[in-house]
């Protein structure tokens, strides 16, 4: 199986902060083509609390938008972007959350979060049980 990323296109700056702060970054235009070669459209949304480094927002965009003619299950597009804003970041939490348009008549929500057991996290944060 191919890589479909090219995550040396992400970018960091210094964290300016030794406090611990969420940054949010939308983007409700994220577009590749689904399993059947079809347009896809979604709006992802990444809760990021960084480390030593944050997200530089133009490289994010760059990143994002070489999804835009590759194809790819929804399942497969978060996870991928998932494990390369881990590797290239290494934040103390990662939340990604996918929301699908529908078609067919069917929308889906994808979400991941490093605080998970399942993902070698120590599940100290209880916020995503209320969802």
């Amino acid at each position: 199986m191919t890589n479909l990323s090219d995550y040396s296109i992400l970018k960091s700056l210094p964290n300016p902060s030794n406090e611990g702060y969420e940054i949010k970054h939308a983007c409700p235009e994220l577009t590749f083509l689904g399993a059947d070669g079809q347009p896809d459209f979604a709006t992802l949304i990444t809760f990021f609390y960084p480390d030593k480094f944050i997200i530089e927002l133009k490289s994010l965009k760059q990143y994002l938008c070489q999804f835009r003619m590759k194809v790819c299950s929804y399942e497969r597009l978060i996870n991928m972007i998932y494990s390369d804003l881990m590797f290239v970041y290494k934040p103390n939490r990662l939340r990604i959350s996918m929301s699908t348009n529908v078609r067919g008549g069917i929308s889906s929500e994808l979400i991941i979060d490093s605080d998970w057991k399942c993902r070698g996290g120590q599940e100290q944060f209880k916020d995503w049980k209320e969802q």
